[in-house]
């Protein structure tokens, strides 16, 4: 891969693991507590996160290799927010950032398991039209939840259909401009952490899970 080498995101640090598997587990658990409430949505986001950033460990088959921390907990931004805070961290940005940072998690995993080869540019790209097409799915999530679920997380009580198509395009907005923000910091990031001595697990040097 020309530039940069996404594979060396992966770490054989025992500190970067325990943190990493740590946060997975706090996921498991927001899984959990999601399916006693009925919140379903959440649920279903936080196994997304958890089963994207412990993919390397499994198909690696080793429990040290996983992605820096640092991004597993952006991806999982808002489900950590709504386990340990007593507030919800939940708002459109921080939602649209966590989008970013599990956009590159799967970038990581594409170069590594797949055919496809990034460099950093159409990795921030990719991270982008990520982000902005997440948000058309979460909007759909909600309306469907709404409908059929009888939750109010689309439609807020009290608000006319062209104040919520109003906020609607804006949340549009907001990602498109989080998903470039996310790509932008996220590239220096890669830059700083792929170095000529970054380590990668030993079945990826080899070239072969």
């Amino acid at each position: 891969m020309s530039g940069s080498n996404f594979g060396s995101l992966l770490s054989d640090s025992r500190p970067n693991a325990i943190a990493a598997w740590a946060l997975v587990g706090l996921f498991a658990l927001t899984i959990v507590e999601g399916i006693a409430t009925g919140d379903y949505l959440w649920s279903a986001f936080a196994a997304v996160v958890g089963f994207v950033a412990a993919t390397p460990a499994v198909t690696y088959r080793d429990p040290l290799a996983m992605p820096p921390w640092e991004i597993v907990l952006v991806a999982g931004l808002p489900v950590v927010g709504r386990a340990v805070a007593t507030f919800s961290v939940t708002s459109d940005v921080a939602t649209y950032i966590s989008i970013a940072a599990l956009a590159l998690l799967v970038a990581v995993n594409l170069h590594l398991f797949t055919a496809i080869e990034m460099n950093v540019g159409f990795a921030v790209l990719f991270v982008v039209v990520t982000t902005v097409a997440a948000a058309g799915v979460w909007a759909v999530a909600r309306w469907g939840a709404d409908v059929w679920l009888g939750t109010e997380l689309l439609y807020e009580p009290g608000l006319a259909q062209e104040e919520i198509e109003r906020m609607l395009m804006w949340e549009f907005v907001g990602a498109s401009v989080a998903g470039l923000v996310a790509g932008l910091f996220f590239e220096g990031y890669v830059h700083r952490r792929t170095n000529p001595g970054s380590h990668a697990p030993a079945a990826q040097e080899e070239g072969a899970p």
